[in-house]
């Protein structure tokens, strides 16, 4: 099981080099590429899988604080919901670079609060 572990946490922070270095890529003009979509829709989905295993399997000798993956949770959905909304509305046209700032700079938070909440 901690191999499968292992697995999810890799493509975890697969998702967040995407999310966030999609987002610095763009950074002079963001725009929601699908770089940034694609690692906001993958954090959201395996940070669930790992909260769930943490919970499911005591050999992981990982006990999950439920205060942080709270609001890890909070800010993840709300990352996802400004890229997709962003995403959409550039599809039809518009440009939104103030939904794709604001998820760029919550995906960056998440990052600090993974790192810095111990």
């Amino acid at each position: 099981m901690d191999v499968v572990y292992d697995l999810v946490v890799v493509i975890h922070l697969l998702g967040m080099a995407a999310l966030v270095g999609g987002f610095f890529a763009v950074f002079s003009s963001p725009t929601a590429g699908p770089l940034m979509v694609w690692g906001a829709r993958t954090q959201l989905v395996t940070g669930l899988v790992l909260a769930g295993l943490g919970e499911a399997v005591d050999s992981l000798d990982k006990v999950p604080d439920h205060n942080k993956l709270g609001l890890k949770l909070l800010v993840a959905i709300a990352v996802l919901a400004f890229v997709e909304v962003a995403r959409v509305r550039e599809k039809k046209g518009g440009h939104e670079p103030g939904m794709v700032s604001a998820a760029g700079w919550l995906a960056v938070l998440n990052v600090v609060v993974a790192a810095g909440w111990n």
